[in-house]
């Protein structure tokens, strides 16, 4: 996404009236916020200026000297059949205009016609040409199996394949103006996705990131969308929102799933119409950044259910990507556990702490409901209590048992599944026993000190149990 001028691609606009020319430029600027366009009064000069590249749409007049619209509209459809024609003529003739569609004219229009009316075809024509060139793009980045801007995702640690595949897409889509929808659980990076997305981009803007969960529909309105000065109450001088914070930027909305449906109406047209009214003005301001969103609701299912826009919903969907949560990425963990110490260590001022031999198997066996997150917070909080060299279970041993004792006793839980109920002949206690020590052995990757703390006996009694197997 160009990061100065819109489209990213080239307009051009071609008519032997120079009046003409300046005035449906100054109309395209001020009404639909494209500002990347060249200007050509001579037909002749259409096709090399096509040559040079860059170029996606062109409003050609028909009625020219030395090259005729037509025949320029034939030429391009042959050479550049990529760019996208819109044909503005002055003659009100349905007999050209059908010629003009048949020979491949995206539009066609008559210098009389509404005003809005033209702008809105331009404006479509734009999003199309956006579309197929975010296809092509994607097509061909897809198809590459290497990363080609690491730095921009170093701050995420993994080497899971799903998550490099996100990465790929991630990068095929950071410079489309079309927005993007991350989704995954609470604690799975999305935050750090959006960031890497606006690195790729190469947009000169900033990122701002505002949490939309919980805003009420006047507050959301004015966070993003800023006040005149008198607009209500106590709005003394007026305040830039956060969609023009992110001119030439990328606008990262967090928690969308969490918006109301007032809120989600205004979000709505600022995507789908480019503009947006501050609270208090009647004079529109244009969009001028990429827009991002992230939730950790299954947003289908609240569309379904009501709670969300299905016109919105469709809007976000045009990118998507969905983090896998930690328990899907276990390979992960280990390169998480290395960077986390030393990012504890380094943070509190102590030296880096040895591992005792049973933390990997028991972290390769819980569930992480919180995700990196909850990796991370684990291992600052053991660091902080360091007294030995090693580092001690016991941080991590507490932080486990309370999530599962937190998980069981949520309310509106359903209790506990009895795992004998569909037996249809019970164990005796002897084999329950012996298979839920089997169990524990196996979860522990076979060390029973751990294996010992998941079913809450000593590693004695364990050890004693053991025997009893081998030796009935």
């Amino acid at each position: 996404m160009n990061a100065t001028r819109y489209p990213s691609f080239g307009v051009l606009l071609v008519d032997d009236e120079p009046d003409w020319l300046g005035s449906l430029s100054l109309t395209l600027e001020s009404c639909a916020g494209i500002s990347n366009i060249t200007t050509c009064s001579d037909s002749r000069q259409v096709m090399e200026i096509l040559a040079q590249d860059g170029m996606g749409l062109v409003l050609l007049d028909l009625t020219m000297p030395h090259l005729s619209g037509e025949e320029l509209l034939d030429l391009i459809a042959e050479r550049h059949p990529e760019i996208s024609v819109i044909v503005i003529s002055g003659l009100n003739q349905l007999e050209i205009a059908v010629r003009c569609m048949k020979k491949g004219a995206f539009d066609y229009f008559v210098k009389t016609d509404d005003q809005d009316r033209m702008i809105g075809g331009v404006l479509r024509a734009v999003r199309m040409q956006e579309l197929q060139r975010d296809h092509r793009e994607m097509a061909g980045r897809l198809n590459a199996p290497e990363i080609r801007h690491p730095e921009a995702f170093e701050a995420i640690v993994t080497r899971d394949r799903a998550m490099q595949a996100v990465f790929a897409y991630v990068e095929a889509v950071a410079k489309s103006p079309q927005p993007l929808l991350i989704t995954g659980e609470s604690g799975t990076g999305k935050e750090l996705v959006a960031r890497a997305a606006h690195i790729v981009s190469g947009c000169r803007g900033k990122l701002v990131t505002v949490n939309v969960a919980g805003l009420d529909d006047t507050v959301f309105a004015d966070t993003l969308f800023g006040h005149v000065r008198g607009a209500y109450t106590g709005a003394d001088q007026p305040r830039r929102g956060m969609v023009e914070e992110s001119a030439d930027g990328t606008l990262f909305l967090d928690e969308i799933g969490d918006l109301s449906l007032a809120s989600q109406v205004k979000l709505l047209r600022l995507i789908q119409e480019g503009e947006y009214f501050p609270l208090g003005s009647d004079l529109p301001k244009r969009l001028k950044a990429r827009i991002i969103v992230a939730t950790h609701h299954d947003l289908a299912a609240r569309e379904r259910e009501g709670g969300f826009r299905r016109d919105l919903y469709y809007r976000l969907c045009t990118h998507r990507v969905h983090l896998p949560p930690l328990r899907e990425r276990r390979c992960d963990i280990p390169l998480l556990l290395d960077y986390f110490l030393d990012e504890a260590a380094q943070t509190l001022g102590k030296k880096r702490s040895l591992l005792p031999k049973e933390l990997a198997p028991l972290l390769a066996s819980y569930a992480f409901p919180g995700n990196v997150r909850e990796l991370r917070a684990m291992v600052h909080d053991a660091v902080s209590l360091q007294r030995d060299r090693t580092l001690s279970m016991d941080t991590f041993l507490q932080a486990v048992q309370r999530s599962q004792h937190e998980r069981k006793t949520m309310p509106g839980d359903a209790p506990p599944q009895n795992p004998f109920s569909g037996f249809e002949e019970l164990p005796t206690f002897s084999d329950a026993a012996a298979f839920l020590v089997l169990e524990a052995m196996q979860r522990a990757n076979n060390n029973q000190t751990l294996a010992a703390r998941f079913l809450g006996i000593s590693q004695p009694a364990l050890s004693k149990r053991l025997k009893q197997l081998k030796h009935p």
